[in-house]
């Protein structure tokens, strides 16, 4: 089927494409004569006429449109925070490009590349570890860009991250008030803000707390998954070292910890109690319903989208980042104390 081009248009319509252009553009439509612009709008709407917008970018350098960079939009905790992003960027003109990445540097690196030929005004970005060669290229480049959920190591780039710290305290001082004192921790991988932050918030609440903090009660987890969450279980169950309690450094670990945990016949609340980390959705729908601390996703990409239309809006400013606050959500994956 043929596309009508710009060119026929402005034929049809007995004018030149320049005076079409601005005709069937809003931003400059004033520029041309009422009675000329209407016979063109006409004639464009008659012909099916639809403005290329990659065409429209490479003559503006301008796209109205960012690039959306997530590494895995399986996990339930992303889908919200793009729509949080969307309906921000959506009444002022914006669109957003998103990528899945699969937590692949090439896949990203290829993305980036591919969203910069066409001019995308900026990006946002799910994926950052704490050292990314990639991101501190671009925030040396001054790249207009925010990072969200995740944190780099050194490079100041603006960023919209939940306060992981204190949603560590209130899932310790809920398993404190149950009884709890020799408490576990399944912790994220140690290459992410998210995973790092958690663990040591961990630590540092065993540490004023005066609880047990034996080694073997922390294990590290390879991926954010529900199979890492099984073998970290697991792990921790042949450790020998005796716990009631285990805070999962997120859902999708916690997920995997009920499987090991089902596995042994080990009753949760019974035996043993697990909290996760998230919220992510029916969360409240498995069994036991899930006891985990609440991120506000949607708000995260939507604080995120107003981040990065500021940074777009003055480029100049010194980079400003978000904490957004946490709440404890109790379900029934958590109980007192086994004696």
């Amino acid at each position: 089927m043929h596309r009508a081009t710009l060119r026929e248009v402005a034929d049809k319509a007995g004018v030149h494409p320049a005076t079409a252009s601005r005709a069937l553009n809003s931003a400059t439509e004033g520029m041309v004569n009422a009675t000329t612009a209407a016979r063109i709008q006409k004639v464009a709407k008659e012909m099916g006429y639809t403005p290329n917008p990659i065409a429209r970018s490479l003559k503006t350098s301008r796209s109205s449109s960012i690039g959306l960079i997530i590494p895995d939009l399986t996990n339930p905790l992303f889908p919200p925070i793009v729509r949080g992003i969307e309906d921000v960027l959506r009444p002022v003109g914006y669109n957003a490009w998103i990528v899945n990445t699969d937590n692949q540097q090439d896949v990203e690196a290829s993305a980036v590349e591919s969203f910069r030929q066409r001019n995308v005004e900026g990006f946002v970005f799910a994926t950052a570890h704490l050292h990314h060669a990639l991101l501190e290229e671009m925030a040396a480049a001054s790249t207009p860009m925010v990072l969200i959920n995740r944190r780099l190591a050194s490079a100041d780039i603006p960023s919209v991250t939940s306060d992981d710290s204190t949603g560590v305290t209130l899932a310790i001082q809920h398993l404190v008030e149950l009884g709890h004192r020799n408490i576990a921790h399944l912790a994220g991988p140690q290459d992410l803000s998210t995973g790092v932050t958690r663990r040591r918030a961990f630590r540092e609440n065993l540490e004023e707390r005066g609880l047990p903090d034996e080694a073997g009660r922390i294990v590290v987890c390879d991926a954010w998954s529900e199979e890492a969450g099984a073998r970290g279980m697991l792990q921790l169950l042949d450790s020998g070292v005796p716990f009631t309690a285990v805070l999962a450094g997120n859902d999708l670990l916690a997920l995997g910890a009920y499987d090991t945990l089902a596995a042994r016949g080990i009753s949760c609340p019974g035996e043993i109690s697990v909290i996760g980390f998230n919220d992510m959705p029916y969360m409240d729908k498995v069994y036991p319903p899930m006891t985990t601390v609440r991120i506000p996703h949607y708000e995260l990409g939507a604080e995120a989208a107003r981040l990065l239309l500021e940074v777009l809006d003055g480029p100049e400013r010194h980079p400003r980042s978000l904490l957004l606050p946490l709440t404890l959500v109790v379900r029934g994956s958590t109980g007192p104390a086994a004696a």
